[in-house]
């Protein structure tokens, strides 16, 4: 089953190609709205998309300020200014997609995915 993203504007090709190769459907920022778009309005927009926001804003992984709970599912890709690990990080983040195949199983939810660990909070 294909899931529907919003990729922010910081979120690579290799990464979205990686998501688009077994047929999820990756919808890019700078499509939809311009690049330098505030932060509430990008996640609105994901909303108004009802796709799950992808993004390596750190910002999105703040629960105070995004509270998962609001929101129909954020991954944030802990990269931090080392693109090389972005295969793992994307790896890592296939392996999930592929356990969790429902949009619903992401409402609700905030994905933080580094090269070594996915963590889940709600």
């Amino acid at each position: 089953m294909a899931l529907l993203f919003f990729a922010d504007h910081c979120v690579s090709n290799q990464v979205i190609n990686a998501l688009r190769a077994p047929g999820h459907e990756v919808l890019r920022l700078k499509e939809q709205m311009p690049a330098e778009s505030p932060d509430l309005a990008v996640i609105a927009k994901a909303q108004e998309l009802g796709a799950i926001l992808l993004s390596l804003d750190g910002d999105f992984a703040d629960i105070v300020a995004y509270p998962p709970g609001e929101f129909g599912g954020i991954v944030a890709l802990q990269i931090h200014d080392h693109p090389e690990i972005t295969p793992a990080v994307t790896n890592r983040l296939l392996l999930y997609l592929a356990a969790h195949p429902r949009q619903q199983d992401y409402r609700g939810k905030l994905l933080l995915v580094e090269a070594h660990r996915l963590k889940v909070r709600e």
